[in-house]
């Protein structure tokens, strides 16, 4: 873990802590981040789509013993 101070403004800060139903600030930034950062992976992986090429189809790839 890591300390840091931040300025938010207390709307969004207030609107964040109802959202997250978060018993603290701390945890509902925490949580606020990790959706942003789940949702950029998740956008960045969708941005491949037809970009890759694979051998196996899904059923050789589930039936795969390694």
């Amino acid at each position: 873990m890591m300390r840091t101070t931040i300025t938010l403004d207390k709307k969004i800060l207030d609107a964040l802590l109802e959202a997250t139903k978060a018993k603290s600030k701390a945890s509902a930034v925490r949580e606020a981040i990790g959706e942003y950062l789940k949702k950029d992976k998740t956008e960045r992986i969708k941005s491949m789509k037809g970009k890759l090429e694979f051998d196996l189809n899904a059923d050789e790839i589930r039936h795969d013993e390694r």
